[in-house]
């Protein structure tokens, strides 16, 4: 059953461009079984993603791996070619070979903006202007992006303008009206279960296109505030950006099918995502918890002294798990020659390897086997 999202409607400057229904639409919600039955599923996974992080020690530290995972898969869709490595290493002070790492620095800026300001601001239009503004100051963009405001222009999306674009987002006037039904269906909370919430208001959001650079970023990240807005999640551990990134060609295509008014398909795509990314996630953590307990016991072998300065090293390199010794010096107060000791030991340790056997001088070093945790 198709809903009408909207219409494509002709315009005096001679394009077409969709002009969206009043949202959310009559039916929007009125799903068939199989949907439902997925959408259980897929709610039962994130209930236990989210009790999982709850038995990780040190969770916090590693909080900032899931976001810039996140991170780099939701620039990659927008042609960053940096990785999280890259920005790690930019993050940690060591040259990066990729120049548009800030891409994805400037991602985890605006989520941990966007978590910390909900504690204390509603969910709303002011926020995500803020948060855009966040993600978009400074950083590399295809045009000028007016960071923080919404557009005064008429954009579009493929082509070269708009009587030739692939799909024409609402003209400003009527943006801004389905801007004012967006932010009211935001603030519902009784009326739409948490997941559904997320999955239609970030297609909503796309297709009201109301930046002239940045929405896709910024859409994706609405998914992640909802998720913890709505007590899905105590934690941002579950991101749909590397699912959108693996199926590229399908999110595009589901979103414009979505304009057509392929609600149950959206749907379906977006919770076979959460089902696929909770699954992985869930496997993350087990993994992080095995290989935490097999390091720790190995510093905790160490006389007392090495020991306690090793367990602190090893929880810093949850957050920065690319380093030198600068990092060590800074995390422990120990002189360039102590630090080295300590990297030294941990080689020796087998928990960090050489980053580059060809450097000569201020060598940097990977806690590799956990990198390889969300790498892989």
């Amino acid at each position: 059953m198709n809903i009408e999202i909207g219409k494509i409607t002709k315009q005096k400057e001679g394009y077409a461009a969709f002009v969206p229904s009043p949202f959310p639409p009559r039916g929007i919600f009125d799903l068939s079984n199989p949907i439902l039955i997925k959408a259980a599923e897929a709610d039962r996974l994130v209930g236990k993603l989210d009790g999982i992080t709850h038995t990780l020690p040190d969770v916090e530290f590693f909080l900032s791996m899931f976001i810039a995972k996140d991170a780099e898969s939701s620039a990659q869709i927008e042609g960053t070619r940096a990785t999280m490595i890259d920005a790690i290493e930019k993050k940690a002070g060591i040259e990066s070979k990729e120049t548009d790492a800030d891409d994805i620095l400037y991602y985890i800026k605006a989520l941990n903006y966007s978590l910390k300001r909900l504690k204390e601001f509603p969910l709303s239009l002011r926020l995500i202007r803020e948060i855009h503004s966040q993600l978009m100051t400074g950083a590399r963009a295809t045009h000028f992006a007016d960071p923080g405001e919404f557009r005064k222009s008429q954009n579009w999306i493929g082509g070269t303008r708009p009587d030739n674009a692939s799909f024409v987002p609402p003209t400003v006037s009527e943006m801004h009206r389905a801007l004012n039904d967006f932010e009211k269906f935001l603030r519902d909370e009784k009326e739409t279960l948490p997941l559904m919430h997320a999955a239609i208001a970030h297609s909503q959001f796309e297709t009201i296109h109301p930046f002239l650079d940045g929405n896709g970023r910024t859409g994706r990240l609405i998914i992640t505030m909802l998720l913890c807005h709505r007590n899905m999640l105590e934690r941002p551990v579950l991101f749909l950006s590397s699912y959108f990134k693996k199926h590229q060609k399908a999110y595009y295509q589901r979103l414009h099918d979505y304009h057509d008014g392929a609600v149950e398909a959206w749907f379906d795509f977006f919770l076979d995502g959460v089902i696929e990314t909770a699954n992985d996630s869930i496997l993350i953590c087990k993994k992080i918890t095995a290989l935490r307990e097999e390091d720790m016991a190995k510093i905790q072998a160490l006389a007392k002294r090495e020991s306690e300065s090793g367990v602190l090293t090893l929880r810093k390199l949850y957050a920065q798990p690319i380093i030198s010794t600068k990092a060590i010096m800074q995390w422990t107060g120990f002189s360039r020659t102590g630090a080295q000791k300590m990297i030294d030991r941990f080689v020796k340790l087998d928990i960090l390897d050489l980053k580059d056997e060809k450097e000569k001088y201020d060598r940097t070093y990977i806690y590799r086997r956990y990198m390889n945790i969300f790498t892989r």
